[in-house]
């Protein structure tokens, strides 16, 4: 039986998926932006590519979705600051599988299940959870696991500083053929030297820079909706920060005000959702068109 999408329908799905990626990524206060950043890359790195302006859309979207299998690892596992033992690994490599379970059954799954299931897996067939090689992976998870190595590379987490620029891009150079595609690595590798990424990197929003908690480390949430003079917080140590520009940036100065439990809870940004709604769906089934044919076609590319 075939099934007929609208717009609104479309929308109300998209919106499902996105709100779930956001409240996953909010408990891991180290990754704030993450999910954004490894969309952004995806898009560009498709288009970069040749790819359809549909199918960079569906790379983005699988970047946003790509970690939804996180929200079953214990938070000890996701905020250690040390190397993971043997055993809280495995149970790290259990996300992708996760991921996969969240998403079954719904409509839209198809569009993302490829990059959830196969951001870790490997050119030479070394990675996880199936230990495919090149030949049996999609596009969607060669290109998506490719943009979030690179971005888990260039940020800072709980036991280490991020990289600088240049050592990211001599890691995915020299990982060509073992971790990554050759023909995808080499497209990303001349983007980011040629500064097309810049404002992607860094960042956990168009035009807004990450700024972590001078405190305690972690991610401190600045959304585009926030003004000069608000106030924001680090939800790790509770305390509060006021918005100021300096010289032209903006500057987080500590309130010496700890948040109440309203100001600390995650949250989803919905102006940045409602952004990320706008730019697929145009490029998405809608209208009467049957979705189930159009997931069968992307499949062929996916």
């Amino acid at each position: 039986m075939k099934h007929s999408l609208t717009k609104a329908h479309t929308q109300d799905l998209l919106h499902t998926l996105y709100s779930m990626a956001f409240l996953v990524e909010a408990r891991d206060p180290y990754t704030g932006g993450h999910l954004w950043r490894v969309s952004q890359f995806s898009v560009r790195l498709a288009l970069a590519c040749g790819f359809s302006k549909q199918q960079a859309v569906i790379a983005g979207l699988g970047g946003f979705m790509h970690d939804l299998g996180k929200v079953g690892v214990p938070d000890s596992i996701l905020n250690n600051k040390g190397k993971l033992s043997d055993n809280e690994y495995a149970v790290m490599k259990t996300h992708p599988d996760l991921g996969a379970q969240v998403l079954q059954g719904h409509p839209l799954a198809p569009l993302a299940m490829e990059a959830v299931l196969g951001h870790h897996e490997r050119i030479d067939g070394r990675g996880y959870p199936a230990g495919l090689n090149g030949s049996s992976m999609s596009n969607a998870a060669k290109i998506v696991g490719l943009a979030d190595a690179f971005d888990a590379m260039t940020s800072t987490r709980p036991y280490r500083k991020g990289m600088a620029l240049e050592a990211a891009i001599e890691q995915l150079a020299i990982n060509l053929d073992t971790q990554f595609d050759r023909s995808f690595g080499l497209n990303f590798i001349a983007q980011a030297k040629s500064g097309e990424l810049d404002d992607i990197i860094g960042h956990s929003d168009a035009g807004i820079p990450m700024h972590n908690c001078p405190m305690c480390g972690p991610v401190v949430v600045v959304h585009k909706h926030h003004k000069i003079g608000d106030t924001v917080h680090c939800r790790v140590c509770g305390n509060g920060f006021s918005m100021q520009k300096q010289h032209g940036e903006l500057k987080l100065e500590a309130t010496g005000k700890p948040g109440n439990p309203h100001e600390l809870q995650a949250d989803i940004d919905h102006d940045l959702l409602g952004r990320l709604l706008e730019e697929a769906l145009p490029h998405l089934p809608v209208n009467g068109n049957s979705g189930a044919n159009w997931l069968h076609r992307l499949q062929r590319w996916l």
